[in-house]
């Protein structure tokens, strides 16, 4: 679980709370009129701007951002540099028994790919396909998350604009200008609190777990077309440490692609 998104909301709750009751009292910033002009009009907004089958996969575009990625790229290349060794000793054909204990997905199709004799050019041209159609059901759940990020703020205008034109209307009551006022200004507030702590860090958030993905996907495509051209496993993986930071390059693979050269 990435508690990170967790643990961001709740001090932002937490220091926003801090600051309120270190100037003022708690209850002077609760107005449900406000919240519910702010949150009923981004809900709104969000019904009006994607369709149903879109809308019902809100729950899991949340829960994706507290969730980690299946698999971290260095257990990715140390899988790869595995089939390698399989490969170099056994031939490609071997690989096949190989597909079962393989989790992904992405992975397992390029496998049975290879194994099916299916040309390096047409096996590349299929993968990046499958990448271009993830990235794009990425960026439409993100579009989501930013399309309630930028309704928040507008609809806290709009229920500001609701209060002024109500306090406008009562100037006689000069008493009653200031309580106006604040209630007015509550809405901005909620808007930008919903959008900047939550909306908009969760899309962020989202944006750097697809380009991990792709990444993961990117190196998966030059794994399996290395190994279906016949390079050696140590070749191999150099070409996928690439990827990785230098910090951890030599905790990756040495000891599969040693195997083979013992």
């Amino acid at each position: 679980m990435d508690i990170t998104t967790i643990i961001g909301v709740v001090l932002g709750i937490a220091l926003v709370g801090w600051g309120i009751l270190g100037n003022s009292e708690l209850k002077n910033y609760i107005d449900p009129p406000s919240l519910v002009i702010v949150v009923g009009g981004m809900v709104s907004g969000w019904l009006v701007a994607f369709p149903m089958k879109e809308v019902v996969n809100v729950g899991k575009i949340f829960a994706k951002t507290i969730k980690n990625n299946e698999f971290d790229i260095d257990q990715i290349i140390t899988k790869i540099i595995e089939l390698a060794n399989v490969a170099r000793r056994e031939g490609l054909l071997a690989l096949e028994e190989a597909v079962s204990e393989i989790k992904d997905d992405f992975l397992q199709k390029g496998v049975m790919l290879i194994v099916d004799g299916t040309d390096p050019e047409l096996v590349k041209n299929i993968l990046e396909t499958e990448i271009d159609n993830l990235a794009e059901r990425h960026a439409k759940s993100r579009s989501q998350l930013e399309v309630m990020g930028s309704l928040c703020p507008a609809f806290g205008m709009v229920g500001t604009l609701i209060g002024l034109v109500a306090m406008l209307q009562n100037l006689s009551d000069p008493s009653s200008i200031g309580p106006a006022m604040g209630v007015a200004l509550l809405t901005t507030f909620y808007g930008s609190l919903f959008a900047n702590l939550i909306f908009i860090p969760m899309a962020g958030k989202l944006a750097l777990k697809s380009n991990e993905e792709v990444l993961i996907r990117n190196v998966m495509i030059e794994g399996l077309l290395s190994i279906q051209a016949g390079e050696n496993p140590r070749i191999i993986e150099e070409k996928l440490k690439v990827f990785l930071p230098p910090s951890v390059r030599k905790t990756v693979g040495t000891q599969e692609a040693n195997s083979d050269n013992g």
